[in-house]
């Protein structure tokens, strides 16, 4: 395998999705210069029926093999890096012409998880560096956060709770923020969704659920999370795509998982139909029992991002601040990315601590550094 052969294949890709706009869209010829989301908005093409001539003509498909992925995870060289990243970064623009925020509202870190993941520093006294004390947030708070949030130029929220609810925390946090504001907005339950909660949720205008996966080696998800069970995610994963909602489902990497773990990991959320995934460095928190377990560098994170991207070409790729490092996010962005999470505006009426570490991005830093490397954030 070398590299040139999949730039070869980055290269057919977009010839060939240049022509099937040319051929389906006014006929009109599209420049390398031009991204294809930015030509769908400028002309109002109907995006469904876009995703649908991708998709019959097989323009979404994985440009690498799992063979190919898998040789790529043990690249070493600078100028393989640089390569993988030209390639990955170029194929993140063929689709998105700028880069998405989603901001954050944490609705309860009350959690019924026993025992706790080993790695958390989000449910209840889990850290002294995460929430110390239980919280609810209200009604009343979630709506002044997602006024905030909004009124801040961000588009997009995630709405996270702990276990014990069967959803209805995230459902009561989706309400409270479709009253009071055009966001879009996640909801993140992990495996504690009823399938009658989905129905409910998508009642309600859901815009994605969320439901990682973390890691699908059996043996390191129990070792990491003994108070839960893999395919109870996978179920709900499941659920909620019968459900037709947008799914997002991520990896959590640097847990003691091998290269071959994670191709498998994405082979299996390609046979799920995921429209986002995201990729999370593991980013020990104090006084967890993961606390001294070595921290996944920016480094490895983005070319995880970036074999994600060239398996994934069209889809939302996220990374969230507090795992890669606020101050590392253009790792990611040079990666593939195209969405930047657990970002915080200055306005937010809440003191939001990360989920993957205490420190989150600030609004006003993010869009600094989405800028100076060339990007657009997409923001009002």
């Amino acid at each position: 395998m070398s590299l040139g052969e999949i730039r070869h294949n980055f290269q057919q890709l977009k010839t060939n999705v240049y022509n099937l706009i040319s051929e389906n869209f006014n006929d009109i010829n599209i420049t390398d210069e031009t991204s294809l989301n930015n030509y769908i908005i400028k002309n109002n093409c109907n995006t469904e029926e876009y995703e649908k001539l991708l998709q019959k003509n097989k323009l979404n498909n994985s440009i690498i093999t799992k063979e190919q992925a898998l040789e790529l995870f043990n690249i070493s060289k600078i100028s393989d890096y640089l390569e993988l990243f030209s390639i990955s970064s170029h194929l993140r623009d063929l689709f998105f012409n700028s880069i998405e925020i989603t901001s954050t509202i944490h609705i309860t870190n009350i959690c019924s998880v026993t025992p706790k993941c080993k790695y958390c520093g989000y449910a209840t006294g889990t850290s002294t560096e995460g929430y110390v004390k239980p919280f609810n947030t209200s009604d009343d708070m979630i709506q002044k956060s997602a006024k905030a949030i909004e009124s801040s130029g961000i588009k997009r929220v995630s709405c996270s709770s702990g276990h014990g609810y069967d959803g209805s925390e995230v459902l009561r946090a989706l309400q409270n923020v479709k009253k009071v504001s055009n966001l879009k907005v996640l909801v993140n339950a992990g495996a504690d969704l009823t399938d009658n909660c989905i129905q409910h949720l998508k009642n309600n205008n859901v815009d994605t659920i969320c439901c990682n996966l973390e890691s699908i080696n059996e043996e390191v998800f129990n070792s990491v999370k003994p108070g839960e069970n893999l395919q109870n995610r996978i179920k709900v994963c499941k659920n909620i795509l019968k459900h037709d909602v947008e799914l997002s489902s991520g990896l959590l990497i640097g847990l003691g998982e091998s290269y071959e773990d994670r191709v498998k990991h994405l082979d299996f959320l390609k046979k799920m139909d995921v429209k986002e995934i995201p990729i999370m460095g593991f980013n020990p928190y104090k006084n967890t029992p993961m606390e001294h377990h070595p921290k996944c560098s920016a480094l490895e994170q983005a070319k995880t991002i970036a074999i994600t991207r060239l398996m994934f070409p069209n889809i939302r790729i996220t990374s969230p601040t507090p795992t890669i490092g606020a101050e590392l996010m253009q790792y990611a962005l040079m990666a593939g990315a195209s969405n930047v999470a657990t970002v915080i505006p200055e306005n937010h009426p809440m003191n939001i601590v990360g989920v993957g570490s205490p420190k989150t991005g600030n609004l006003n830093n993010v869009v600094k550094m989405i800028e100076e490397i060339g990007l657009i954030p997409d923001i009002c």
